[in-house]
């Protein structure tokens, strides 16, 4: 396994090129290193590299590590942000606005509500990103494309931050379409924000629009 550092920079220069390709800033795309199940040794390492933006699956296992890691880091690092990127459970909204700096599974009407008393109660605004079920597959949340006028008007209603569109694509099939459905999703709302792209596939993502890319196992090796 490389060191962090070199893995780290690794993946940047390839968001770099890619951004190039496409006559894009670099600077635009913020890449979020999914930790989930990495323990914080693993986790640290990459913070004191530069990284700032991690994602956390499930609001258990972020409650468990973060609170240290960030009182440990925060002195010399300051500006970490962590980024919900799993499905979140109506009664943990509260833990999520409380936890969490942006979250990208916002994908039903009952998580709007729940969402919008807990910032409420909290004072606290977490930027969502609406998940769309991009590829409508019974097995993935997600908002089906069908919906997502309605849910994003709910969302506006309730004083959700939007900070824009995610998906994952299917596993068995070319990702660039769905990505430039998603981008187009996006454009057709008034969206900016495109949470798209994980290991396999950033550089395809940041070619057709990325601002966030959800990158794991380059950075961290096979999850445990």
């Amino acid at each position: 396994m490389e060191e962090p550092a070199t893995l780290l920079a690794d993946v940047n220069a390839r968001i770099a090129a890619a951004a190039r390709l496409a006559r894009r800033q670099p600077g635009e795309v913020t890449l979020v290193a999914i930790s989930k199940t990495h323990p914080a040794e693993r986790i640290a390492p990459l913070i004191a590299a530069g990284q700032r933006a991690f994602g956390e699956n499930r609001v258990q296992e972020a409650e468990a590590k973060w609170p240290a890691l960030r009182d440990s880091e925060a002195g010399a690092h300051p500006g970490v942000a962590l980024h919900l990127v799993g499905q979140l459970q109506s009664n943990k909204a509260e833990d999520a606005v409380r936890l969490f700096d942006c979250i990208h599974s916002l994908d039903r009407p009952s998580l709007v509500a729940a969402l919008a008393r807990a910032m409420d109660k909290a004072g606290r605004q977490v930027p969502c990103f609406v998940q769309v079920n991009i590829g409508a597959e019974a097995q993935k949340g997600g908002c089906a494309l069908a919906d997502l006028p309605a849910l994003l008007a709910e969302a506006q209603a309730a004083a959700i931050p939007l900070a824009g569109l995610m998906c994952v694509p299917p596993l068995d099939r070319e990702a660039a379409p769905y990505f430039a459905l998603l981008a187009k999703l996006a454009d057709d709302h008034g969206l900016t924000g495109l949470s798209m792209g994980m290991s396999d596939d950033f550089e395809t993502a940041v070619m057709l629009g990325a601002t966030h890319v959800r990158v794991g196992s380059a950075l961290f090796g096979a999850r445990r």
